[in-house]
């Protein structure tokens, strides 16, 4: 087993979320309202663990004002691993919660040296447009860039101000000790992260309120900082922030999916050619090495892509999903079977969605910089 490497700028090998969850202090997932049936993600329990999630549940429940806030990093094409996100954000949205998505471009900037106009233009064409033709709606919801908060004075203002107040109430120390290795770009991506997490709460945008945070693990030493942070200030109050983790997507080769290799994913812009090749050729298999010896022990769906991805995405009904593990298990299903109802379901939701997003490529300025 490779040792996993888990941080907010890297993952790679095996990820232990039992692990990481003790080491991070969250807490498992149980028992939802029965309106979380609705989306897979809870249902099928992608997003599997919280910290403090009570509260957003309780604010849902009553009507009250509730935020959720999450960000992107516009440095390369979006994928469908980044649905896990976008899926619970409409989710979200249905339920009450007004949205703030960050583009993180300063951080692109910081750590990765891109510039801020590569920033904007991936972000709009690569995935704000995406996250309309998924769902979102401009119905209590603000994206902005963290290089441009609101064309409103007093907001922008405000949204700068809180980064420099964090600064006041963090030492390099303890920098180091959610990081490890920290370079002064890193340092000022983090304290701009905090205030992407907690300026919802200040009067010149909601005002006091709980705000929900839904990441992959890799993210959460950023929330552990900005909840220690926001402990110390006294003025504003903050009201702590909660979280929730899903599980990565697998890459189609197995690991993580990185936007850095086209290989890893399947993309909206992929043809229907592309997707057949790329599932065929890539996609990890949990079957056995020949057909006579598959039809004898079986796959293993747990570990099969193809099979992670109907779950995660592409099978919305529970029981054909039972039906296509308990055939694949026994050695019925084989793996190019199970690998043509994939490139079927992918081929027909793609289908679908390059149609949405084309009309939504006409509605992006109404979500931004407002």
């Amino acid at each position: 087993m490779k040792k996993g490497v888990v941080n907010p700028w890297e993952v790679k090998g095996d990820v232990d979320y039992r692990k990481l969850m003790e080491e991070f202090g969250i807490s498992p997932l149980k028992e939802l309202p029965d309106v979380f049936n609705k989306e897979i993600l809870f249902r099928r329990k992608i997003v599997f663990a919280h910290r403090d999630i009570q509260k957003i549940l309780e604010a849902a429940k009553n009507k009250k004002k509730f935020v959720v806030m999450t960000g992107l990093m516009p440095t390369g094409k979006f994928h469908i691993g980044h649905m896990t996100v976008i899926k619970q954000l409409v989710f979200w949205q249905s339920i009450g919660a007004k949205l703030y998505i960050a583009v993180a471009d300063l951080e692109a900037y910081n750590t990765r040296g891109q510039s801020l106009e590569e920033g904007r233009k991936i972000a709009i064409e690569e995935y704000v447009s995406n996250y309309l033709a998924l769902g979102l709606k401009e119905k209590n919801c603000e994206i902005y860039f963290q290089s441009q908060r609101s064309k409103d004075a007093k907001k922008a203002n405000a949204f700068y101000r809180l980064q420099n107040l964090l600064a006041r109430y963090v030492t390099f120390n303890e920098f180091k000790a959610v990081y490890g290795e920290i370079t002064p770009g890193k340092m000022l991506s983090s304290l701009l992260q905090g205030s992407d997490m907690l300026h919802p709460q200040l009067p010149e945008f909601e005002g006091t309120c709980p705000v929900l945070v839904p990441v992959g693990i890799d993210q959460d030493p950023h929330l552990r900082l900005a909840r220690d942070i926001s402990k110390r200030i006294k003025n504003p109050k903050f009201t702590q922030l909660s979280s929730t983790y899903n599980i990565f997507a697998p890459g189609l080769k197995g690991g993580k999916m990185s936007a850095s290799d086209p290989l890893s994913y399947v993309s909206p812009t992929d043809s229907e050619k592309e997707v057949e090749n790329k599932i065929k050729k890539y996609a990890f298999s949990g079957g056995q090495a020949t057909i006579a010896e598959h039809r004898k022990k079986g796959g293993n769906p747990d570990i099969d892509v193809s099979f992670q991805y109907l779950k995660m995405f592409f099978e919305p009904d529970d029981e054909k999903l039972q039906q296509i593990y308990s055939a694949y298990k026994s050695g019925e299903l084989l793996t190019s079977e199970l690998k043509e109802i994939l490139i079927e379901k992918i081929t027909n939701f793609l289908k679908k969605h390059q149609q949405e997003k084309q009309k939504a490529k006409k509605q992006v300025d109404k979500f931004i910089l407002k």
